[in-house]
């Protein structure tokens, strides 16, 4: 192994970058400026206009005092910390100018990246439960984050209490109070409260500003709050701006937005993100150098893939609702219930373009639409630059159990879409002949 350091106790330090200009004349430059150029200096690396892909495991000191006063930082037998890069498990490059821009979308003090959404989230549960610790976690989750908790932290103690995704504020002070109780049984604590809003495959919506309240009133020490983003990040929500310390993505879905690699992240203030950069340092799963390069490219257009996409989920959706096929839909534009409509008025800032449409009968209904369909792809994952869609309780919720499913939502008649940027018209098309065959 090549520590020379202990990276559980001991954050990697990162490379201190040059000073960003991030206004001008008192204007703060907006996220998609910044994507074109924020964290890269083109002089460290030839003039390059773009920051190469640096394909390299270890990184050279300059002389061997160099690496003795790093080491000495790292380790604390001299005061103030060190800066550069050491080895590629722990940061590099191209991974450090993406966390840097990641960062500013949601108005984080850090980010981390890692090899995919699942990643992001396990570790960063790691790194905060210990035996006998409860999570409090939001329904539904995507299956594999609900399935960590529930089949494999409960190996070690971990426990769990959950709460519907529209819970008011009485109702999340009853399951913080619950959840306290089975933690002092268990000997441990309150870890995490984990969110995941709009919630897959619902697009139910989890009232952040509530459960920060709630949190503050039932719990006295230092228990984050942290939300899946995926579904409208990083453009139509900022779940840090209302009450939450630590957002996770998986960026293959918008971030990437072009089906072609698999990537996850989590961004926050520095103390929330020290102790699982910590254990990122120690498992590894942190984004290769390659696909690091890759989400840079796609950062610089992911407000324009996802305006269009947007803008076309809104003309698909216009068309279904009246659809004399369509049961209904599960689409943030058109919320019929007061609560939700409330929550995404003040969290939300556009209705995304991922939504389930409930087709008039069951599975086999569901399945005609499905495999009538021509221009969108009949597939797993979302926020790509191609429409497709997916029957969550057959496929990716199929583990599930089924009163667990019925309790959620998750009907069999529930077809998610992801809209991609294609014509909406010809997306119309597409839909309107495929419910011919239902």
């Amino acid at each position: 192994m090549t520590d020379s350091i202990d990276p559980i106790a001991t954050p990697t330090p990162r490379r201190k970058p040059k000073p960003e200009k991030t206004s001008i004349g008192g204007r703060e430059l907006k996220p998609s400026t910044l994507m074109m150029g924020h964290g890269y200096d083109p002089a460290l690396s030839e003039g390059s206009l773009k920051a190469p892909i640096f394909l390299t495991s270890t990184f050279a000191f300059e002389n061997a005092a160099a690496g003795k006063r790093h080491f000495e930082g790292i380790t604390g037998k001299r005061p103030g910390g060190a800066e550069g890069l050491v080895y590629s498990r722990f940061n590099g490059p191209n991974q450090e100018i993406l966390e840097d821009r990641l960062a500013v979308w949601d108005g984080a003090e850090d980010a981390l990246t890692f090899s995919s959404g699942m990643t992001a989230i396990c570790i960063l549960m790691m790194a905060y439960v210990s035996q006998g610790d409860v999570i409090v976690h939001s329904g539904p989750l995507y299956a594999a984050s609900e399935g960590f908790v529930a089949k494999f932290l409960s190996k070690f103690g971990v426990t769990y209490v959950d709460f519907p995704a529209g819970a008011t504020r009485e109702e999340l002070d009853d399951v913080l109070k619950r959840a306290k109780k089975q933690a002092n049984e268990n000997g441990g604590k309150v870890a995490m409260i984990y969110l995941e809003s709009p919630a897959n495959p619902t697009n139910a919506l989890v009232d952040i500003e509530a459960v920060k309240e709630a949190r503050d009133a039932n719990l006295k020490w230092d228990c984050p709050i942290a939300i899946d983003n995926t579904f409208l990040g990083p453009l139509w929500q900022r779940p840090l701006d209302h009450g939450a310390d630590i957002v996770a993505y998986s960026l293959t879905k918008y971030v990437g937005g072009h089906s072609d690699l698999v990537a996850g992240s989590i961004a926050g203030a520095k103390k929330w993100m020290d102790p699982v950069r910590a254990l990122r340092n120690t498992m590894g799963g942190i984004v290769d150098p390659n696909t690091a390069w890759m989400l840079l490219r796609s950062l610089e257009t992911v407000e324009l893939r996802m305006q269009r996409a947007g803008e076309n989920a809104t003309k698909v959706c216009a068309f279904l609702k009246s659809h004399p096929k369509v049961e209904g839909l599960g689409y943030l534009g058109l919320i019929e219930d007061a609560r939700q409509q409330d929550i995404y008025d003040r969290h939300c800032k556009g209705a995304g373009s991922t939504f389930s449409v409930f087709i008039k009968g069951g599975e086999a209904e569901s399945f005609r639409f499905l495999d009538n369909l021509t221009i969108a792809k009949l597939a797993v994952s979302l926020g790509g630059t191609e429409t497709l869609a997916s029957h969550p309780a057959a496929m990716t919720h199929l583990s599930v159990p089924q009163e667990r499913k019925d309790a959620l939502g998750i009907t069999d008649n529930l077809v998610r879409i992801s809209v991609g940027i294609e014509d909406a018209d010809d997306l119309i098309a597409d839909f309107a002949q495929a419910l011919e065959h239902v």
